[in-house]
């Protein structure tokens, strides 16, 4: 098995965009209960802070979204709809708001019990476990009420982001989807062909 190098708080200090795509194809994951559960980031976005209408720091500062303030490297756990987390990591320089969504895994170890936690047969269609930001974090076991700070750069934290040295042959950039401000902007940014992008590929 590849060495699974864990990413250091210098690898989220650049802007949301490079972040982003220098994600995709790094792992997340969470130890619950003495099991890995990891999935391949195939899917993420881009939120800029306070030049971003869509992003929750754009407000400014607050309780609810400070991890976006920094420092880089925490995880930021937002509940949606009633019935969803969604899973981001904080990035740019400490006091500087940016952000990044994790929306889809290609899940790779942990299987059956994220299958559990997502409350699907153990046989379940892989697309079906992690494809989806909702999704993921089921699969992962992840809330607001244990996740939101998580420091992920730490060797001690339950949730870490790791490389084990794929790359993406092509990354795609779109609209980012699912939001209903600065919908025009290029900041989805996909692995090209991945069967567990969660959404459409255009506008």
């Amino acid at each position: 098995m590849p060495v699974r190098k864990l990413l250091p708080r210098s690898f989220y200090i650049h802007p949301p965009d490079v972040v982003s795509r220098n994600l995709l194809g790094k792992l997340v994951t969470h130890r619950l209960d003495g099991e890995s559960l990891t999935g391949r980031i195939v899917e993420v976005e881009a939120y800029f802070g306070l030049d971003d209408p869509a992003s929750h720091s754009f407000p400014g500062k607050t309780e609810r979204n400070a991890v976006l303030f920094g420092p880089p490297g925490v995880a930021y756990v937002y509940f949606i709809y009633g019935m969803h987390y969604c899973l981001n990591v904080s990035c740019e320089p400490d006091g500087q708001a940016g952000g990044i969504l994790i929306r889809a895994l290609e899940p790779v170890e942990g299987l059956e019990t994220m299958a559990r936690l997502r409350k699907l047969p153990a046989n379940a269609r892989p697309q079906l476990l992690t494809s989806g930001p909702g999704r993921l974090c089921q699969a992962l076991g992840i809330t607001r009420a244990g996740h939101n700070g998580i420091d992920v750069t730490k060797a001690a934290s339950e949730l870490q982001f790791r490389d084990d040295g794929y790359r993406p042959e092509e990354i795609l950039a779109t609209p980012r989807i699912g939001i209903t401000k600065a919908v025009e902007r290029p900041h989805r940014f996909v692995i090209a062909g991945n069967r567990f992008v969660s959404g459409k590929l255009s506008a």
